[in-house]
C-alpha cells in the first residue's frame, strides 16, 4: 500500500538527511569510514529525528512534554494522520537499515533494535487502526478532551489563557473527526457493545451540566477548572477571559457534545451484546496480534488461558493458608464473601470517608518512600501526588490509575484513586494499590525512565505494556520482602490483587478468544475473588473495550521473576538485589524478549 507522507514525513526526510552530512565539511561520508564516534552521532541523530517527528505531531504529547509550541491545537485523529504515521514510520525504518547496526555501541544497538521493533509493529498495525471503539467508558475521545485540559493546560500567562480557549473553540473539528471514525468503523462492523452506551452519555451529561450550559447552576468542571487557574495568575483580565472561556463552552463545546450524543445514539441502535474482538471481520488474527503487541511474546491465547488458571490455582492455595491464620472457619469462597461484605473492611461512602482514604493512601507511600535504599540505588527525583478521580469520570473510570510527572518538573506523578463508591474500595487492598501505581511501582519506574540522561528520548516515553503493567505487579509484592504487609488481611489484599490478575489471562481470553459472554466473565471472577460485584462489573467491561491489555500483567510479572530467579541462581551470594533492580530500570522500558536478553547480558557481566 502507498502511504501519503504529509508535510512531518518530508520534515522528518530533511532532518534524516542533515543526518547523512557531517558537521565539518558538509559532505556525504559512507558508513564504512564512520568512526565510531561518528557512527554514534548519526545513530542518536536518527533516534531524536524519530522522537522529534512524533512529538511534532502531537499538540497534546508537546503540552504533556511542557513545551510551549500549539498549545491551544488538538491532536489529529483522522485516518490520514494515521497514514502520515506510517509513512513517517516506513521512512525511518529505511533508514535505519543503513545503519551498519553492527558497529553500534551496546547501548546504540539496543536503541536501534527497539526502534525498528517499534517502527515495524507501527507499519503492522495499521490494518487494524480501526479495530477498537474511540468512545468508551475507559478512555473515549467524549471525556479526553476534559480530562486532558483539567489534568495537562496550565495557565501561567495570558497566552497560555487563550490557548485554552482555542481548544474549547477547536473541539468542535476534533470531535467532527472522531465521529468520522465511529461512522468509519461502523461500517466496517466494529461497534462497542450496547453496555458501553449508558456509561458513555453519563459521562457526556456530566461535562454538560452547570454553568455555563445552564443558568444559575455551580460552574461546569471545565469552567470551574479555567477560572480556578486563572486566578492564581497575577494580571490577568479574569472578567474578559472567564466571558470569553463561557462563550467557548456554550457555542462551540455544548453544540459538539450534542452533535457526538446524536451519533452515539445511533451508533446505539446499532449495537449488540457480542463482547468479544472475535466478532470483528478476521478477530481471531486481530486478537492474537493484540496479545504479541501486549505481551511482547509469542504465546497464544490458549496458552495464556492455561498459564491463568494455573496461577489461580496457585494464589488461592496461598489464600487459603491466611484464612487459617486468622481462624476464619468456612471454604475459600465463604472467606470471600466475608472479605466482600463485612464492613471493617470499607471505609463510609462519605466525604469523611474519602479524605480519609487518601489520607492513609498517602502515608502508604511516604512510609515506602523512605524504604527505598533497601531495594534500590536509583531514585526518582518527581514528586508525587494522590488524587482523587475528578468527579465527571469517576463513575466510569477504573480503580485506579497513573499520570507520569511533566519532563520540565511542572507537574508531579500523580496516582489516581477511583473513590465514586467506596464499596469497590476495600481497605485491605489499599496498599497494594497504592504500591503499584505509585511508588515502588507505576511512578518508579516511568519517572526514572524519563530522568534517564543516556538513552534517545524515544526510550525514555517508550511503552511497553507487559514490562510498564509487569513491573507495577512486581512491585505489589516487593514490600514484602522488607517487613510490610504484616497485617495478615493487608497480605491477603495483596494476593487478591494478584489473583485478580490471574484471573484477567483467564477471562480476556475467555471473552475475545473462547466466545465467553460479559455474564460469564462476571461470574467467574466473582466465584474466584473476593472483589465485590461492582468492582468485578466494572472490571469486566473494562477487559471487553481493551481486548488483550489485562494479560500484560501477570506475563510480565512472571517474566520478571524468572529473571530474578535466574540471576540468583548465577550470581549466589554475590548477588545484588539493588543492582538488580538498577539494571531492570536503567533502559527505560523495554519488550520482555529485549528484557531477557539484557538481563543475561548483565548477568554475564557480573559473573565475570
Amino acid at each position: 500500500m502507498v502511504f501519503r507522507s504529509g508535510i512531518l514525513a518530508a520534515v522528518l526526510a530533511a532532518s534524516l538527511s542533515a543526518c547523512t552530512q557531517m558537521p565539518h565539511n558538509h559532505t556525504k561520508v559512507p558508513e564504512s569510514e564512520l568512526s565510531q564516534a561518528q557512527l554514534h552521532e548519526r545513530a542518536q541523530a536518527l533516534f531524536q529525528a524519530y522522537f522529534d517527528a512524533e512529538v511534532a505531531a502531537s499538540p497534546m504529547w508537546q503540552t504533556e512534554l511542557g513545551m510551549d509550541t500549539n498549545k491551544g491545537k488538538w491532536d489529529d485523529i483522522s485516518d490520514r494522520a494515521e497514514e502520515d504515521k506510517v509513512a513517517r514510520a516506513q521512512l525511518m525504518l529505511q533508514r535505519l537499515d543503513q545503519l551498519d547496526s553492527n558497529r553500534l555501541s551496546p547501548q546504540d544497538q539496543l536503541s536501534w533494535t527497539l526502534l525498528t521493533q517499534q517502527l515495524q509493529s507501527t507499519i503492522e498495525g495499521f490494518k487494524w487502526r480501526h479495530y477498537d471503539y474511540p468512545v468508551n467508558q475507559m478512555y473515549g475521545w467524549h471525556s479526553e478532551p476534559a480530562a486532558f485540559l483539567i489534568n495537562s493546560q496550565q495557565i501561567n500567562s495570558n497566552d497560555d489563557a487563550w490557548a485554552y480557549i482555542r481548544r474549547l473553540r477547536a473541539m468542535p473539528d476534533l470531535f467532527r473527526q472522531l465521529e468520522n471514525n465511529l461512522r468509519v468503523r461502523a461500517d466496517e462492523g466494529i461497534i462497542a457493545p450496547a453496555f458501553v452506551f449508558e456509561h458513555v452519555k453519563s459521562d457526556i451529561a456530566n461535562l454538560t451540566r452547570g454553568y455555563p450550559f445552564e443558568t444559575g447552576q455551580p460552574d461546569n468542571p471545565l469552567m470551574a477548572d479555567f477560572r480556578a487557574k486563572v486566578a492564581k495568575v497575577a494580571g490577568l483580565n479574569q472578567y474578559r477571559l472567564n466571558a470569553e472561556a463561557a462563550d467557548a463552552l456554550r457555542t462551540k463545546v455544548g453544540p459538539a457534545y450534542r452533535r457526538l450524543l446524536s451519533t452515539i445514539d445511533k451508533l446505539e441502535k446499532r449495537a449488540d451484546d457480542n463482547d468479544g474482538a472475535w466478532k470483528f471481520p478476521q478477530g481471531d488474527a486481530f486478537y492474537q496480534w493484540r496479545l504479541k503487541e501486549i505481551t511482547t511474546t509469542d504465546l497464544s491465547a490458549t496458552q495464556i488461558h492455561q498459564l491463568g488458571l494455573a496461577q489461580v490455582k496457585r494464589i488461592q492455595k496461598e489464600m487459603l493458608a491466611i484464612k487459617n491464620q486468622v481462624g476464619f472457619k468456612g471454604d475459600l469462597q465463604a472467606f470471600f464473601e466475608y472479605m466482600r461484605s463485612s464492613p471493617q473492611f470499607f471505609y463510609p461512602n462519605t466525604e469523611q470517608g474519602r479524605a480519609r482514604y487518601l489520607t492513609e493512601a498517602t502515608a502508604l507511600i511516604d512510609d515506602m518512600k523512605a524504604r527505598l535504599p533497601k531495594l534500590f540505588t536509583l531514585m526518582p527525583k518527581a514528586e508525587l501526588d494522590v488524587k482523587a478521580v475528578e468527579p465527571f469520570r469517576e463513575k466510569s473510570a477504573g480503580k485506579a490509575f497513573y499520570q507520569g510527572p511533566a519532563p520540565d518538573g511542572s507537574r508531579p506523578g500523580r496516582y489516581y484513586v477511583n473513590l465514586y463508591n467506596m464499596k469497590d474500595m476495600p481497605v485491605y487492598q489499599m496498599a497494594a494499590l497504592a504500591y503499584h501505581e505509585g511508588i515502588p511501582g507505576h511512578h518508579m519506574q516511568i519517572a526514572i525512565a524519563q530522568e534517564l540522561k543516556d538513552i534517545p528520548m524515544f526510550r525514555r516515553y517508550g511503552h511497553y505494556t507487559a514490562y510498564i503493567e509487569g513491573w507495577g505487579l512486581y512491585a505489589e509484592e516487593l514490600p514484602k520482602e522488607i517487613g510490610l504487609y504484616q497485617d495478615p488481611y493487608s497480605d491477603f489484599g495483596r494476593l487478591a490483587m494478584e489473583l485478580w490478575r490471574a484471573c484477567r489471562l483467564v477471562v480476556d481470553t475467555g471473552i475475545h478468544a473462547q466466545h465467553w459472554t460479559r455474564q460469564q466473565a462476571i461470574d467467574y471472577l466473582l466465584a474466584n475473588t473476593p472483589n465485590p460485584k461492582g468492582d468485578v462489573v466494572k472490571a469486566t467491561e473494562r477487559y471487553i473495550v481493551m481486548p488483550g491489555q489485562a494479560t500484560a500483567y501477570m506475563v510480565g510479572k512472571l517474566k520478571i521473576m524468572a529473571l530474578r530467579e535466574e540471576a540468583q541462581k548465577a550470581l549466589g551470594k554475590d548477588f545484588d538485589i539493588r543492582a538488580f533492580h538498577d539494571q531492570l530500570l536503567a533502559n527505560g522500558p523495554l519488550p520482555l524478549n529485549v528484557l531477557q536478553k539484557q538481563t543475561e547480558a548483565w548477568i554475564k557481566a557480573q559473573s565475570n
